[in-house]
């Protein structure tokens, strides 16, 4: 397996759609305060963007990425929302601020090579890249990849669940523990995506008929639908980690 950036040369589509193929859910991208500066993410720091490639064949097996902001090392200070850690590391490369710390903003395995130690091998390279560019630091706002099995339970307990040997229940917490990562705080309202009842039924796949709190798939947090306005609203946490 080899690293190289993810703009080095043209990826083929049918290859990366594989790859992405079990990513994100569709209601990821609604969070409005990350689209009006994702473009100048992609513009500024293509060097934080990389892919994993099998030797044989040179196949995308796993992609991260992440950006560069200036922090202080105080818990208290990160970012609160996702949108506000792209927008703090595009407004710092504008405004020409140093840089001393690499959040890590997103990482994707292919399903094919999910539990073969790809993710692992993905997280160590990120965490390697960011020292590599000169960011001592390096932390991750986290999405728990089981919490979709606990949308009922706050972010603030769910944390704290262990399994009999004492590490972390959720897996990609876990990971990023056995690699030396360790929780330093909570993102109880990371992302926050609005869209219309119509929306959120093509989202999720279910009728929404009711206001109230639903259930979604993938949902970190149930989605809160309002029927009189027209709209549904989901909040999502994410876990601060710091691995430097």
């Amino acid at each position: 397996m080899h690293i190289e950036p993810t703009g080095a040369r043209d990826r083929d589509e049918a290859e990366m759609d594989a790859l992405f193929a079990e990513g994100f859910p569709a209601f990821i991208t609604a969070d409005p305060t990350v689209k009006p500066v994702i473009g100048r993410v992609r513009e500024y720091f293509p060097h934080l963007d990389i892919v994993l490639l099998d030797d044989d064949p040179a196949v995308p097996v796993a992609t991260g990425w992440g950006v560069p902001l200036g922090w202080d090392g105080d818990p208290a200070t990160l970012p609160q929302t996702f949108g506000g850690l792209l927008r703090r590391a595009v407004e710092g490369h504008e405004a020409g601020t140093a840089a001393d710390t690499f959040a890590l903003c997103g990482a994707v395995v292919h399903p094919g090579h999910k539990g073969t130690g790809v993710a692992s091998a993905l997280v160590e390279a990120l965490v390697g890249l960011g020292t590599a560019h000169g960011l001592g630091r390096v932390v991750a706002p986290l999405r728990p990849t089981l919490k979709h099995r606990y949308p009922l339970i706050p972010i603030e307990q769910y944390v704290t669940w262990v399994r009999a040997d004492g590490l972390p229940l959720d897996p990609w917490l876990r990971l990023h523990h056995r690699l030396g990562g360790r929780v330093v705080g909570l993102a109880p309202a990371a992302q926050t995506m609005v869209g219309t009842v119509a929306q959120w039924e093509t989202w999720t796949g279910l009728a929404l008929p009711g206001s109230g709190d639903h259930v979604i798939p993938d949902g970190l947090a149930p989605v809160r639908v309002d029927l009189d306005a027209g709209t549904g609203t989901y909040v999502e946490p994410n876990i601060w980690v710091r691995h430097r």
